[in-house]
């Protein structure tokens, strides 16, 4: 955590962005709130695409000093100068990633609302593990994580825990005590003023 133990801004991307008026809008952002780190989340499976995309990304914020991790593409990070990988399948691959990546990159696992496979990716190797959604799925897909995963995680795991998925402010003034940073996405991307989106999301954390 942060110094205050104020969580810190984990920004996810959208699904789907043209690179160069996001990066617009990412810098804008970047400008405006400290943020951490950024993930790179598109959907897409083409290698140039993305690529494309994660050069954008990374631009705007290495020149802000801020590490960029991406989804998945693991023989994109050094390709892209990115500073590591998310990886969403808990913690099947972190040791492969490590292994591949070296020491010093980043490693994240995401580990929807198992207890125990965020266990068993900080055992592997992992730098921190996403628990979520936190809040209300709309496709109701997964599965909603309480706080008291956060509560337990943050009393008895070293491993910094990032909250993420559907937050609202009234969850990021609940679970804010018990996690180390809280990944925020479409929350703010959907919005017209992605800036103050962000403000009024995380404003109960003063």
């Amino acid at each position: 955590m942060a110094d205050s133990d104020r969580p810190q801004i984990y920004l996810i991307t959208p699904p789907d962005f043209d690179p160069e008026p996001f990066a617009d809008r990412l810098a804008g952002v970047l400008d405006t709130v400290e943020i951490a780190c950024i993930r790179i989340a598109l959907a897409a499976r083409d290698p140039d695409r993305v690529g494309r995309a994660a050069d954008a990304v990374r631009l705007a914020a290495h020149a802000r000093d801020v590490a960029v991790v991406i989804d998945s593409h693991l023989k994109l990070v050094e390709r892209h100068g990115l500073d590591g990988v998310h990886l969403p399948d808990g913690a099947k691959s972190v040791r492969d990633a490590r292994k591949a990546l070296g020491a010093d990159a980043i490693v994240g696992a995401h580990c929807g609302a198992s207890r125990h496979d965020g266990m068993n990716a900080g055992e592997a190797g992992a730098d921190y593990v996403a628990f979520g959604p936190v809040g209300d799925d709309p496709l109701g897909t997964a599965p909603r994580v309480g706080r008291d995963l956060f509560e337990w995680w943050s009393e008895m795991i070293e491993v910094p825990v990032v909250a993420e998925g559907a937050l609202t402010a009234d969850l990021v003034a609940d679970i804010a005590p018990v996690t180390d940073f809280f990944g925020i996405g479409d929350e703010i991307w959907q919005a017209e003023d992605a800036v103050s989106a962000l403000r009024a999301l995380i404003a109960p954390l003063g």
